[in-house]
């Protein structure tokens, strides 16, 4: 298999342990050159991490004949522009979730990536983690019977260890991210559920911004149903006033139960008529590595693509429909 020549537009602290060095240690995979506009961090990364390249210009990455693909880590505003550069240039895209801001530019990414010889994989990684497929494993093998309703909740205070912390705090910054936390987590978990249970049939939800301080909607709670009559429930708060935590998601079966946590735990319980299993899966040392290997396959001609646009676009229609329109 050839081997897959990466530069890194938006080299931030998300690069550092869970994204950047699966590129060097993934197979058949080779990590060129790192971008930022702080061009001293950019040289700081590429000295640490033993990158031969760093720039401050994208630019400089995208005309890089060494190069052949290109990982966009920066926020979801520049994801459409860059994602389009980078096919006009002749690579193939690996790019950030959430996919875009909005439904309507994940959509205009998804045309891109049709109208190009070249190829883009969204950065839905958690469906490459053992935990998850364990948990699609057991749903298709139909131990517990037909899945009949799909409970989520996910409680946190504004100020959290789920996310890594940026100057900018640009998570919250609805013009740069599209949202607020609901936007740069629920994608996880919203892939993960189109994974198990297809598209959805009906979307609805709503939207409020609790914290007076805050600068967008904090708390979301949404339905969904899915082929086969599985009812959806969601809840996120991110405005927890109390220091709630809450991270569980349990999907309810004919004969059973599975219940595991998306982010804080790498445990899987399922209940049924025999008793109760238990199984911890811990993720990889470079969380984003699984699905960086499965991109290098697809890149390489030698798989299929691990999450298209398509699925990416789906994702952020959900997040649009979750979302009250002010």
């Amino acid at each position: 298999m050839k081997t897959i020549k990466w530069g890194i537009i938006g080299v931030g602290d998300v690069c550092e342990v869970k994204s950047g060095p699966g590129f060097q240690k993934a197979p058949n995979s080779k990590l060129v050159a790192v971008m930022r506009r702080n061009g001293d961090k950019a040289k700081d990364f590429a000295k640490r991490h033993g990158v031969p390249k760093w720039s401050d210009n994208a630019e400089t990455l995208l005309s890089d004949p060494e190069i052949n693909a290109i990982y966009i880590a920066t926020p979801p505003l520049n994801h459409l522009e860059y994602t389009q550069a980078a096919l006009a240039a002749g690579k193939d895209v690996y790019v950030e979730k959430p996919m875009a801001r909005n439904g309507d530019e994940a959509q205009l990414i998804q045309a891109a990536d049709e109208a190009s010889p070249h190829k883009v994989c969204v950065a839905h990684y958690r469906r490459r983690l053992a935990l998850f497929m364990e948990v699609q494993k057991v749903l298709q093998s139909g131990e517990l019977g037909r899945p009949r309703h799909v409970s989520l909740q996910l409680i946190q205070p504004e100020k959290n260890n789920l996310i890594v912390a940026s100057e900018d705090n640009w998570r919250v910054r609805p013009e740069v991210s599209g949202g607020g936390l609901f936007h740069d987590l629920a994608p996880h978990q919203l892939d993960l559920l189109l994974m198990y249970f297809g598209e959805p049939q009906v979307i609805q939800g709503f939207s409020t911004q609790r914290n007076p301080e805050g600068s967008c909607d904090d708390c979301v709670s949404g339905q969904m149903r899915f082929a086969g009559d599985v009812h959806f429930q969601g809840h996120w708060d991110f405005a927890s006033s109390d220091g709630t935590v809450e991270d569980t998601c349990t999907i309810a079966c004919d004969l059973g139960s599975l219940t595991f946590r998306f982010f804080r735990s790498p445990t899987l319980v399922v209940k049924k008529d025999q008793g109760i299993e238990t199984t911890t899966i811990e993720p990889p040392q470079h969380i984003q590595q699984p699905m960086i290997e499965a991109v290098n396959a697809y890149f390489a001609g030698q798989g299929d693509n691990p999450c298209s646009t398509d699925t990416g676009v789906k994702v952020m229609k959900m997040i649009d429909a979750f979302i009250t329109t002010r």
